[in-house]
């Protein structure tokens, strides 16, 4: 055995002790996984996976605005342009719980036409304004604007996987929900401490009372959803049965992003032109892959979260949302404390107003940021 001498070890002691310390130091990095409806670089992947003190463990895919393969798509294709293939992207749900493309038209016949249904969305027979129209098959995967992707999706089911996740992370997990909500509920039925384990739950879905605030034909053409059904939002209206699953349950804390934020936020191309100079393979890739026009929805879920500064008025309410098969089918249910029936809803902070200048302030540094490993 060899053996070392008082001074040898004295040295080994002052070098080890500097570098134990600056380890301590270090803050840990805050974990996240994001299922979403991914469509394009904009959205939360692209703003979770650039922050420097933020993990993104994986991202899950869902059908929403598209359909689940082509989600998948957009999501690998992002991973591939950040230089982050080493995070997992799992597919999920391709069908909501309960809801169907033929229960939908059924629903409309009686109640009115809905502005936009996904990948279910039809042309409309006198419409002013046109949808863009869906796709007739899951398994078409269009050429994507931003390029195809090359690597290959997660053999796991995306449930499982959050699960097996937030099981080996418990209470450290800060979920992020911005498209429909099915594969967070058949999470939940899969494990019932699901909801429990997780740290937070932040999600991009409903609507209470959303208002025009920007003077722009863009902000005028989607204020049109929502001027005679302002409690009607699309990541609910797709699968209202697993919204409802998800508000019932036992999370530890959760935040919603209504609609009614996004209104005093546009994708502009003057905004887009700020960070082109960065030139980075994400700046890049926006130019071509991003429309000017839409509101910010999905990115100020993130932001809120990575800035909590950016909003200006938040709210605590009671939230479910109407499974009733009636006109109200998946409209946003809300209540103080005093007035909720007591029927399993659950406290959420509403994030109802943001300051649009900080938030993208605070994206542009992330977007031309150098890529995160």
């Amino acid at each position: 055995m060899r053996t070392v001498s008082a001074s040898c070890l004295a040295a080994l002691m002052a070098l080890a002790f500097p570098i134990a310390g600056v380890a301590k130091d270090m803050p840990a990095k805050r974990l996240v996984l994001i299922d979403d409806d991914v469509v394009g670089l904009n959205g939360a992947p692209a703003l979770l996976l650039q922050a420097p003190d933020v993990a993104v463990l994986g991202i899950t895919t869902t059908s929403g605005s598209v359909w689940r393969d082509t989600a998948t798509a957009y999501a690998l294709r992002t991973v591939e342009i950040l230089g982050r293939t080493d995070v997992p992207v799992v597919p999920g749900a391709t069908l909501p719980l309960l809801n169907t493309q033929e229960a939908t038209r059924r629903w409309e016949g009686q109640y009115g036409r809905l502005e936009f249904k996904g990948p279910w969305t039809e042309p409309a027979s006198g419409a002013e304004i046109q949808p863009a129209p869906g796709t007739p098959s899951p398994a078409i995967v269009p050429s994507l604007p931003i390029g195809d992707p090359v690597t290959k999706p997660s053999g796991e089911i995306a449930a499982a996987f959050l699960v097996r996740m937030v099981r080996a992370h418990p209470h450290q997990i800060t979920l992020f929900a911005t498209g429909p909500m099915t594969n967070i509920a058949i999470a939940q039925s899969l494990d019932p401490g699901f909801a429990a384990n997780v740290k937070e739950l932040v999600y991009m879905g409903g609507s209470l009372n959303p208002k025009q605030t920007l003077d722009t034909p863009a902000a005028a053409e989607f204020a049109r959803e929502f001027v005679n059904t302002p409690r009607r939002e699309f990541n609910i209206r797709w699968d209202p049965e697993a919204a409802r699953i998800m508000a019932h349950g036992a999370w530890p804390k959760v935040t919603m992003v209504p609609i009614d934020p996004s209104t005093g936020t546009q994708w502009t191309r003057g905004f887009l032109d700020s960070v082109k100079p960065a030139h980075t393979p994400l700046t890049d890739a926006l130019q071509t892959g991003l429309e000017p026009g839409f509101p910010m929805w999905d990115e100020i879920a993130a932001m809120a979260w990575l800035e909590p500064a950016i909003v200006t008025r938040a709210e605590t309410l009671y939230i479910d949302f109407d499974t009733s098969q009636t006109a109200g089918y998946g409209d946003t249910l809300s209540w103080h404390d005093a007035y909720r029936p007591h029927l399993g809803e659950r406290a959420q902070t509403v994030v109802l107003q943001v300051d649009r200048a900080k938030m993208e302030a605070a994206m542009r540094t992330l977007y031309t940021r150098p890529p995160q490993r």
